[in-house]
């Protein structure tokens, strides 16, 4: 197994067998520019964030693979959907990977003293499979193997939120122990949408 990959344990009929997640590398880039090429989005929120993504990857590959594993929050502050700059939390993004190259993105963050997120972040995760991906079940494992990753850090529970509509997020996180504590409309500025959060307990 190379360095920085997770190899998924027993199958579940719906999931590729060569599905694993992998810390971003060099090696992966064409897979994952492809992907945004092809409409593909990290950002459920806004389709231009893939060209932006693929404008960033092409201008400076090396910045843009030394900020998808920042578990300091050293890198430069972050743009809120409205333009406002605000401090990078700490966190590590991890690419799914199958048989046939990229298949989509999650990523874990968390606030420096390991406590409640900042009001303008809705979650510890967000995740996104390729379209021409999705029903396989890459999403419900993908969080599945984050969680090992999330306890390493020292986080005792991981708040993920979705669109009330949303029936298929809602059963990835649920499948990973999920339990509904909120329902709230996300800000004007991530849609205004009626959501739902939930939180997966940890433990140690």
């Amino acid at each position: 197994m190379a360095a920085g990959e997770l190899r998924l344990g027993p199958l579940t009929p719906e999931v590729d067998g060569a599905m694993r997640l992998v810390r971003p590398a060099a090696e992966h880039l064409a897979s994952f520019a492809d992907a945004l090429q092809r409409g593909w989005s990290p950002d459920t929120l806004r389709a231009a964030v893939a060209q932006e993504t693929l404008d960033r990857v092409r201008a400076d590959p090396e910045d843009f693979l030394r900020l998808t594993e920042d578990p300091q929050g050293l890198g430069p502050p972050f743009a809120l959907p409205d333009g406002t700059l605000v401090a990078r939390l700490p966190g590590i993004v991890r690419w799914m990977w199958d048989a046939e190259g990229f298949a989509g993105s999650i990523n874990l963050r968390w606030p420096r003293d390991l406590g409640h997120l900042p009001p303008h972040v809705l979650g510890h995760v967000g995740y996104a499979v390729v379209p021409w991906k999705r029903g396989r079940g890459y999403a419900t494992r993908a969080l599945s193997l984050l969680l090992p990753l999330a306890r390493a850090q020292g986080l005792l529970f991981l708040e993920i939120t979705t669109d009330a509509t949303n029936l298929v997020s809602q059963r990835v996180i649920t499948r990973n122990g999920g339990v509904l504590v909120a329902r709230f409309d996300k800000p004007v500025a991530y849609g205004g949408a009626p959501s739902l959060r939930f939180r997966i307990d940890l433990g140690v």
